[in-house]
């Protein structure tokens, strides 16, 4: 069953810490902007984007491969652009 309101899009964590702290609390706050639901995948793992405690649940070490999926009205928009935010490391450096 295809569902046009359902996106999802592989990402890759390039932080070289991982998905700690301060990039799982800018997905957080980010994901929040949206009105579509937004889940985040990691292994056999799928937790709510917007919530930072569960992001960090997740433990994704720098390197690693995850999957956004988005439902809802502006899904498209917000796996387009939470992807860009992995893309630039969350404004890190490394």
């Amino acid at each position: 069953m295809t569902n046009k309101n359902y996106f999802s899009s592989q990402v890759k964590l390039l932080n070289e810490l991982g998905l700690h702290a301060r990039p799982a609390a800018k997905l957080a706050q980010e994901a929040q902007k949206f009105s579509a639901s937004i889940k985040l995948k990691y292994g056999q793992r799928e937790v709510d984007a917007k919530s930072i405690l569960d992001i960090l649940t997740l433990a994704a070490p720098g390197g690693s491969t995850l999957t956004l999926c988005a439902k809802g009205e502006d899904a498209s928009e917000a796996i387009a652009y939470l992807s860009q935010l992995f893309a630039q490391r969350f404004g890190e450096e490394k």
